[in-house]
């Protein structure tokens, strides 16, 4: 008798070429109809009926209801962390299918990983974070350093908030593109669903690339690239931030 979870049942799920467009179309953290991962996979409607059930019963994805139509999305966080580290390992292994794609640069630069920014800028915004003492390493966990929830205020977030949702606080994702890590939990998308809302970036529609507005981008770099200051009376520039006119 073998003990321990069955790791080949969900290696096997995910391995088959469709199912794998499926949850990695559905890592825009958006909900898609059944036709519309049908479309997305290259498979008919009945086929890809047959693939969510599958997802479904294994619990990769979840479902929504709303009258006639149902909704799918990735079940959880821990899902949406699988399948990144997934494609870190295919990169790695060389398994990327962008090869000298226009979309390969802008997804490297700036993409949504689940719900939160990853890229080489979701990757700079982690290491200014940890440079500045916002975000800290303790015991190999990551946690708010002493002056974090202060700097996080005056981006406008709350960071109590976050950490009342019933997910991690925050952690470290390993990005398949830069190799090194950026912030995930409820406190990167917190971050990301602030750059929204300050109108410096938007996610496409059918993509995982996050692109900023010109001012949006140079207002991030402003903030991220020389290291956030989280000194009580330094740095106005984050005490009063407005969306880009």
């Amino acid at each position: 008798m073998k003990d321990g979870p069955n790791i080949s049942r969900i290696a096997a799920l995910i391995g088959d070429a469709a199912r794998a467009d499926v949850l990695t179309a559905l890592m825009t953290d958006r909900a898609l109809t059944a036709t519309e991962l049908a479309e997305i996979a290259g498979v008919t409607k009945q086929t890809m009926s047959a693939h969510l059930s599958k997802l479904l019963d294994a619990g990769l994805v979840s479902v929504d209801q709303q009258g006639r139509h149902r909704y799918f999305r990735l079940a959880d966080d821990d899902v949406a962390g699988l399948l990144e580290s997934l494609m870190g390992v295919a990169f790695r292994a060389g398994a990327v299918r962008l090869v000298s794609s226009p979309r390969e640069p802008a997804l490297r630069r700036a993409r949504v990983c689940y719900d939160h920014l990853a890229g080489e800028l979701g990757v700079m915004a982690y290491e200014a974070l940890l440079r500045s003492g916002a975000l800290e390493m303790s015991r190999e966990e990551l946690r708010l350093g002493s002056s974090g929830a202060l700097w996080f205020r005056r981006l406008g977030i709350d960071t109590d908030a976050a950490a009342r949702q019933r997910r991690t606080f925050c952690r470290p994702c390993m990005d398949w593109s830069e190799r090194r890590y950026h912030l995930a939990g409820s406190l990167g998308a917190a971050l990301l669903s602030r750059l929204h809302d300050l109108k410096w970036a938007r996610r496409g529609e059918t993509s995982r690339v996050l692109r900023f507005t010109p001012r949006g981008q140079d207002a991030f770099l402003q903030l991220f690239r020389s290291g956030p200051v989280v000194t009580p009376h330094a740095h106005p520039r984050i005490r009063s931030v407005h969306s880009p006119r």
